[in-house]
């Protein structure tokens, strides 16, 4: 479904990514884990087309798309929640979501999306008329997951969706995450949180320095002793 081969991007004249490989295969959910500033968002960011590659192949579908704008990788069905969830602060949680479905496809489907996110998220069809920067931190991740399943996607991308969240709210995120996934979404997700990510994943990929350090399955990096001492302190 996604597959990627030798991407470098950076911002400026600093190279952040190093030729990183991987590919995300239909119906997986794939992590992408490592440390603060190892390229986690650069990457996701240049899969979106939210900045340009310097160099190497995305390709999505079998097509290549490091050439496309973002909205036509939207339009594609892969769509990113970004790190630190974005939300429009002064409009309502229903609003929020409806800012999701603007996609011709998605727009058309509006009501039963709507539907589908609310069986998820109960919590967001109790709060649909609050404005959304009244929110709790777990309930904004919520809204800002919620806002992107809400654009049909065939390939959800999550970054650091348990930053700053309370370890409760970390485990109904992972939970909702996994559901997600098992009714038919493709997921790839970037994460500093290392046990909880590889637990639900497929398979994963370590990123460091710009570089992809390891990959395996979630419970093969799991068990690898230098994921253990590296992310997990044992």
């Amino acid at each position: 479904m996604l597959k990627i081969k030798n991407l470098k991007a950076g911002y400026g004249d600093i190279e952040i990514l190093h030729d990183v490989s991987l590919e995300v295969n239909p119906g997986e959910t794939v992590a992408l884990i490592g440390a603060n500033g190892a390229g986690k968002t650069t990457t996701l960011r240049t899969i979106s087309g939210l900045i340009r590659s310097w160099g190497g192949d995305i390709h999505f579908d079998g097509q290549a798309i490091q050439n496309w704008r973002s909205n036509r990788i939207v339009a594609a069905g892969l769509i990113q929640v970004p790190e630190g969830r974005k939300l429009f602060p002064k409009m309502t949680v229903l609003e929020n979501l409806e800012m999701g479905s603007f996609i011709r496809t998605a727009r058309r489907n509006r009501a039963r999306n709507l539907k589908r996110v609310f069986e998820l998220f109960p919590r967001l069809a109790e709060r649909k008329s609050q404005l959304a920067g009244t929110l709790s931190g777990g309930e904004q991740q919520m809204v800002a997951i919620a806002r992107g399943l809400m654009s049909q996607p065939r390939l959800l991308m999550l970054d650091e969706p348990s930053l700053g969240l309370a370890p409760l709210i970390v485990s109904s995120i992972f939970e909702v995450i996994k559901e997600i996934n098992k009714v038919g979404t493709t997921v790839l997700i970037v994460e500093q949180n290392a046990v909880q990510t590889l637990g639900i994943a497929d398979r994963g990929y370590v990123l460091e320095n710009g570089i992809i350090s390891l990959a395996g399955t979630g419970q093969e990096l799991l068990k690898d002793e230098r994921i253990r001492s590296a992310y997990l302190g044992l």
